[in-house]
């Protein structure tokens, strides 16, 4: 029963700090990435605020990788692009927003599952 609960403590603990800390590391990331003011404005206006999106993206990544099913990754990453394709292909400003902000979010969320993922194991 106690190791139940240390791996349920371990699995809570690494998903929030996957989309809490994520919350606040993809938009500086995005801050220093783009050429600009114009720039930004126009990805916004195409994308909207992407802010649950990312939310949700990095719960389900990391969430995978913790439940020892990476394949999950792909499913993921396949379901945000298809959804936001046909906006990406006619505003490249947007789409290089768009990438920047995934792999962002995407390199945070599955370096925190690994690293949750090798805590679990190690119980």
């Amino acid at each position: 029963m106690g190791q139940v609960l240390a791996v349920t403590g371990v699995s809570v603990v690494t998903l929030v700090l996957s989309v809490g800390l994520g919350a606040w590391l993809v938009p500086l990331v995005l801050r220093h990435a783009e050429s600009g003011p114009s720039a930004q404005a126009e990805a916004l206006a195409v994308l909207g605020n992407g802010t649950w999106i990312g939310l949700l993206e990095r719960l389900a990544m990391t969430g995978t990788i913790l439940a020892g099913y990476p394949e999950g990754v792909a499913v993921v990453v396949a379901v945000k692009a298809l959804g936001r394709l046909p906006e990406l292909r006619e505003h490249p400003v947007a789409g290089e927003r768009f990438v920047v902000g995934t792999l962002a979010s995407l390199v945070w969320a599955a370096a925190v599952g690994l690293a949750g993922h090798a805590v679990v194991h190690a119980l």
